[in-house]
Parts: C-alpha cells; sequence; structure tokens
C-alpha cells in the first residue's frame, strides 16, 4: 500500500502531517504515556511567494542563516539553511526560536534579499541596525507556548480545553463578551471608520 502526493511542499508538508497524524492515533501507535522530545532544526530560511516571486522569511528577517550556507545567500538564497528550531512533544510544537542575525552587514543584505530598499530598511529598522553596529553580541531565544505545555501535561485534546477563557471557533470571546461595539467617540478619537459589515 503506498501514498501518493503531488503538491508544493508547502501544500503537501502539512497535509500529509494531518494524515500521520490521523493513522498514529487510529492504529493506537503512540502509546498515551509515552514522552517523546524532538527538536527540528535545518529549516530554510527563506520561500519564495507563489503570487510574486519575491523571497520572503520563513521565520522572520532577523534569523540567521546557517553560517556554512552564508555563500549561498547570492547565489542560491533558497537552498540556504536558517539557525531556527522548534520543539516537539509526542508530535505537537510546543515552542520554537532562533538565533539573530548579530553582524550588521548581513542584516542588511537579508533585507536586500527580501527586498527591502536601504531607505525603507532604514526608516524600519534603523534602530537595530544601529544597535548592531554598536555591538550587541550574538543572541537568540526561544518562545514556549505553556498553553501546548498545559494541554499536553493535562492529556487535554484541545486548546481550549486549558485555557481559562478561550474564544469560540468565530472569534468570540464569550465570557468578555467580546468583540464588542466601538462607540463612534472611541473610532474619531483614532481616526478609524467602519466601512463594512462586522460580526
Amino acid at each position: 500500500m503506498g501514498l501518493y502526493v503531488a503538491a508544493t511542499d508547502r501544500v503537501a508538508n502539512p497535509a500529509l502531517d494531518r494524515v500521520r497524524q490521523d493513522v498514529a492515533r487510529r492504529l493506537n501507535v503512540v502509546p498515551p504515556t509515552s514522552h517523546a522530545f524532538l527538536w527540528v532544526t535545518d529549516f530554510p530560511l527563506f520561500d519564495r511567494d507563489p503570487a510574486t516571486g519575491q523571497l520572503a522569511s520563513v521565520h522572520h528577517p532577523f534569523t540567521s542563516p546557517h553560517p556554512d550556507d552564508v555563500p549561498l545567500l547570492d547565489s542560491a538564497p533558497e537552498r540556504v539553511r536558517a539557525q531556527a528550531y522548534d520543539v516537539v512533544f509526542n508530535g505537537t510544537e510546543l515552542g520554537g526560536g532562533s538565533i539573530r542575525i548579530s553582524d550588521p552587514a548581513l542584516q542588511s543584505r537579508m533585507f536586500t534579499l527580501l527586498g527591502i530598499d536601504e531607505a525603507t530598511a532604514h526608516a524600519r529598522f534603523g534602530f537595530l541596525l544601529e544597535g548592531l553596529r554598536a555591538g550587541a553580541p550574538p543572541h537568540g531565544g526561544i518562545a514556549l507556548g505553556f498553553d501546548r505545555i498545559a494541554m499536553m501535561l493535562a492529556g487535554a485534546s484541545s486548546l481550549r480545553d486549558v485555557i481559562a477563557f478561550p474564544k469560540t471557533t468565530a472569534a468570540r470571546a464569550l465570557f468578555e463578551g467580546a468583540p464588542a461595539p466601538v462607540p463612534p467617540k472611541e473610532l474619531r478619537d483614532l481616526h478609524l471608520a467602519i466601512t463594512g459589515q462586522g460580526m
């Protein structure tokens, strides 16, 4: 028996992941008391926007390229690996992070590859480039999803089971009554206008 999929990685990988998880659950091949952690590394640094063909950051524009791949930035940017990582527990991502770019020249080069011209980079990220020029050390981090950790520890199958006041699938917060209508004065103060039908 085989399963064949014909699609781009962007479409096929998430779809096959859902199939893999469903098959594992149906066949009961993952013991409910197992504790399996793994690190996912070697993510691509770039992806290409299918609509425009422009390079885009897979993680964010401040993620450092793998040191071995820096020579590929100009010749084969889609082969460059990111210094990014995810931690996964029993098939569920608990958190992710990256090592940040600490070299101002490399950060400027990244902006150029992403189609951000020098003037725009200075206007939007001048503070960052100045901080890097001042000697910001190599740095990185990870963001853990404590709600997901609580879900795993509780053996729950949904985040809604471990969040005190979960939103509905329609993005409504029933306990708080949100979203609520915004008073006209607040809209005027913020120079906002409602132009279409809301929820």
